[in-house]
């Protein structure tokens, strides 16, 4: 009996072999995949951030809109306030590109329409492709110094380029009112968004919108 078992251990062993047993290894992502792939979270971060203020949004919320697993998520940020400081900034440059289109416009009002475009029941009811200031303005107040950081940069490029629309006066003059208008902007859109009622949202909006007008002409 012993003789038999030892036989069948035998082949066993003869069977599977180590070298027949294929292991699986982890695919290597190359640079070029892995910078495109955290374009793909920043962009979906970014996006999102601004639907559900960030602690609405969790890292794995972020890898499911991106279309990546979360494991994924570590290799690329260090915590979720990393890419908060990221997605921040990159949500900001995303206005700063729409306003430059705005000001490159041939034989337009630039600042006319920048206003009009922020105060736009458009802008109001989709604010994940929105301003990230009055999205998340009074958040960032609460959020860790990085952030902050981040969006106190974001801030200054916005108030630069408003401040190279505001027409003629001097460059000290043009900075304070485009520092008023961009605060008067943001203020506006947080209350048309923070009431219930959409006829005295539009109201917010309409005032506002006439308030401002002067300062484009």
């Amino acid at each position: 009996m012993s003789i038999i078992i030892i036989e069948y251990m035998m082949a066993i062993i003869y069977i599977v072999k180590p070298t027949d047993v294929t292991l699986e290894r982890p695919m290597k992502v190359s640079r070029e995949q892995a910078a495109r792939n955290r374009e793909r979270v920043l962009a979906a971060a970014a996006k999102l951030f601004r639907e559900r203020g960030f602690e609405g949004v969790g890292v794995a919320d972020v890898m499911h809109r991106a279309g990546l697993t979360h494991g994924g998520f570590y290799g690329q940020f260090a915590s979720k306030e990393e890419l908060a400081a990221e997605a921040y900034a990159r949500a900001i440059a995303e206005t700063v590109a729409r306003w430059d289109k705005l000001a490159d416009r041939p034989g337009g009002k630039p600042l006319s329409a920048l206003m009009q475009a922020y105060l736009s029941p458009r802008h109001r009811d989709d604010p994940g492709l929105g301003c990230l200031l009055s999205a998340l303005g009074p958040e960032v107040a609460r959020q860790s110094p990085a952030i902050r950081r981040s969006v106190t940069e974001g801030f200054r490029t916005l108030i630069d380029r408003l401040t190279g629309l505001i027409p003629g006066r001097s460059a000290a003059a043009k900075r304070k009112r485009a520092l008023a208008v961009f605060s008067s902007l943001v203020g506006a859109m947080v209350l048309a968004r923070a009431v219930d009622d959409p006829a005295l949202s539009e109201e917010i909006l309409q005032a506002m919108s006439a308030s401002l007008a002067p300062a484009a002409s």
